[in-house]
């Protein structure tokens, strides 16, 4: 799809708040646009744009530069802003404008991150921008280290387990599963399939993963349990707050987060719904369970894995955290 582009001028009269130049990204395939278009035709300073592929992302973006836009918007799901992060890294750098997230697509966990409403409208989001209300996020790096391939930003990564969760999910999505609900919805599927599944079950087999923590390389540690080179399911993110109350990252809140399990033991998993409510018992990781922190990691993965809902072959990676994005919120 072309981008198309709406121009208007500031009105005159009325509110003396200076109007802020708005460059609007919109996913009219995203699930709850579904082709509905973004009515902007009223709206001062505003530059609407559909890009469709990477490059016409990247073009779209370099044109709200020459606009000189004050606030980006993405109206989409979460692979909407990915897309938009990843395009943005090689035409914004480190000096990004204020952004905001109108959450249009099947998952928005972003959105749950940064508290905005489901509903949230452009005027609304205008309205808070000149309010100043911000909160700063950083995104997953995610670069190929023999550098083979695009360098990618996003907001939550998985392998193993998640991967397999977030295929489900897209079943889920098909019974009408949405956001908060397909999430918990595989998790629990999940859960069950590791307890009642047998060893060749595809839940429990888990993936070749090694995981280097920081400039000493530090591995994360492996329990006595399943295979050395193998974990069941590993997770990584730079949000604070989850879908359904989730405490993914232990006692770990800001910054780079990952969670590993090593082998889905049976009475583990029978534990983990107290876990993920924020259980911590020191014998945790003796049984398999990891918490990380750390500014930056190698991955190397024998399988594909997530990165905001859109897979990714395996292989060696390095995962940083990216610019600090100010996020307008209400």
């Amino acid at each position: 799809m072309t981008g198309s582009t709406a121009n208007m001028t500031p009105s005159p009269g009325g509110d003396s708040a200076p109007e802020p130049v708005v460059g609007v990204i919109y996913n009219a395939r995203s699930h709850r646009n579904r082709g509905r278009y973004l009515d902007a035709a009223s709206m001062p300073n505003v530059y609407l744009e559909e890009p469709a592929t990477h490059p016409e992302i990247s073009a779209a973006l370099a044109q709200f530069v020459e606009r000189k836009i004050d606030l980006l918007v993405i109206n989409g799901g979460d692979g909407t802003v990915r897309d938009v992060l990843t395009c943005g890294r090689g035409v914004f750098g480190d000096n990004w404008p204020a952004l905001a997230v109108l959450p249009k697509g099947k998952t928005n966990a972003l959105n749950v991150d940064l508290g905005a409403p489901s509903r949230w409208t452009l005027p609304g989001v205008i309205a808070a921008y000149k309010s100043r209300k911000r909160k700063i996020r950083r995104p997953l790096v995610v670069s190929p280290i023999d550098g083979d391939g695009m360098v990618h930003q996003g907001f939550i990564l998985g392998a193993g387990g998640f991967t397999l969760g977030v295929r489900a999910g897209q079943d889920a999505h098909k019974m009408g599963a949405f956001n908060s609900l397909a999430v918990g919805v595989t998790s629990a599927w999940g859960i069950l399939q590791g307890l009642l599944g047998s060893d060749e079950n595809v839940w429990r087999r888990g993936v070749a993963l090694r995981l280097l923590l920081g400039d000493a390389k530090q591995e994360v540690p492996h329990s006595a349990f399943g295979d050395p080179e193998r974990r069941v399911f590993m997770l990584s993110s730079t949000l604070e707050k989850f879908p359904v109350g989730l405490k993914l990252f232990g006692k770990f809140h800001e910054g780079l987060k990952l969670v590993v399990l090593d082998h889905p033991r049976r009475r583990t998993l029978a534990l983990m719904p107290a876990i993920l409510s924020g259980w911590l018992p020191k014998w945790l990781p003796e049984k398999g369970v990891h918490h990380a922190q750390a500014d930056h990691y190698e991955m190397d993965v024998g399988d594909e894995f997530i990165l905001d809902g859109e897979v990714f072959p395996a292989g060696h990676y390095t995962v940083s955290t990216g610019p600090a994005l100010s996020f307008v919120v209400p």
